[in-house]
């Protein structure tokens, strides 16, 4: 099971974004590479702090987090995860400050000795899905253009930056002497430029190409929600690594059936006679046709909770429920032999209402689908 991100920064849910920040720099340090040269253990848990940190640190992800877990990071997740050592210092770099001397690289990374690695730019994606998608989980087979490297195109080593995809300047100052780097702009970063290209390749080096990504989407899914396929964005050029796949989940409208959180509701309709003598009604759920029996003298209004028969949580905290809301159809028109008949019962004591302590009231049921 995969750790908190709370537990992995040793803070509570309430904490503030300054108490967060200092947490993932206090832990940052404890396990920096350079402070535990040759030590996995440190080194992994030097990336679970940067993945807990690029989540809590940003309000909408955090959000996100804190309402549906690490489910929402099935089939890719909507933020952390995979990250390297590149991306780490490439996006938390300023937090050490000049605890490690580099600006925060260790071992030729971000500090300048080994070629700063540029990634592709992220691709984004709209997918609708049923609500039976939703409730079961889905693998959907999505066809994407993304760029990618052109056969044929060849790199060399810029020669701005050498190779390191940084300039560094030195400004003389009030202060003294200051040192300032900043990514290089004949090669964007990447640290090669073009040497040979094909034809239809554009300006650096890439093409565009249709591919077929599968995106494993799990049960429980909710309008809005984002998840990612790492690499599956547009290539960057040289040795550059792609971008990812962001998808946005969209539902569709079902026909008889309205969602409300792991709850969903039915409206089922009886007629007079039906409500009067009972009967058994065949409805639907997201896995298929239900018979469910009336009782005889059922009240409109009445809700009927079928249990399990909801959207599986995206915690893995079991289903919601189904609740069926019974109403009773009264006829608009109606023969005078009907007429008749109901004019006979206006005193009878059969007809008259009779309100039991079972028979709630409309807040009562609200209150109890709620509870």
């Amino acid at each position: 099971m995969k750790e908190d991100y709370y537990d992995i920064l040793g803070i509570d849910k309430n904490a503030s974004a300054a108490e967060i920040k200092k947490a993932y720099r206090k832990m940052a340090l404890k396990y920096h590479p350079d402070k535990n040269p040759d030590d996995k253990e440190a080194e992994e848990k030097f990336k679970k702090s940067a993945e807990a940190y690029e989540v809590l640190s940003n309000a909408d992800k955090k959000a996100r987090y804190d309402q549906f877990g690490h489910q929402a990071f099935e089939g890719g997740g909507f933020g952390g995860g995979g990250m390297n050592m590149d991306d780490i210092f490439s996006q938390f770099g300023d937090i050490f400050g000049g605890a490690f001397g580099g600006g925060g690289g260790f071992s030729g990374f971000g500090g300048g000795g080994r070629q700063r690695v540029v990634k592709g730019s992220n691709l984004r994606i709209r997918v609708t899905l049923s609500l039976e998608d939703i409730a079961n989980g889905v693998e959907k087979k999505i066809k994407v253009k993304r760029k990618i490297q052109a056969p044929g195109t060849t790199y060399k080593t810029c020669g701005t930056c050498n190779g390191s995809g940084q300039v560094t300047r030195v400004t003389n100052t009030i202060l003294g002497r200051m040192q300032t780097a900043s990514p290089c702009q004949t090669c964007g970063g990447a640290g090669q430029t073009i040497d040979k290209k094909p034809a239809d390749a554009d300006a650096q080096g890439l093409k565009v190409s249709d591919e077929t990504v599968s995106v494993k989407i799990p049960a429980g899914v909710v309008e809005g929600m984002q998840l990612k396929v790492t690499g599956k964005g547009n290539d960057a050029p040289g040795n550059g690594i792609a971008g990812d796949l962001l998808v946005l989940i969209q539902e569709e409208d079902h026909e008889t059936l309205k969602r409300e959180g792991d709850n969903l509701h039915y409206d089922m309709y009886v007629s007079l006679s039906d409500a009067v003598l009972g009967t058994s009604k065949e409805i639907d759920t997201v896995t298929g046709k239900v018979r469910i029996k009336i009782d005889a003298g059922v009240q409109s209004g009445k809700i009927l909770r079928l249990r399990g028969k909801g959207i599986p949580n995206i915690n893995g905290y079991g289903k919601g429920d189904l609740l069926v809301h019974v109403n009773v159809w009264t006829p608009k028109t109606l023969s005078k032999k009907q007429k008749d008949f109901f004019e006979s019962m206006k005193d009878d004591e059969h007809f008259e209402p009779k309100p039991e302590s079972s028979d709630k009231s409309f807040f009562e049921k609200v209150k109890d689908m709620f509870s």
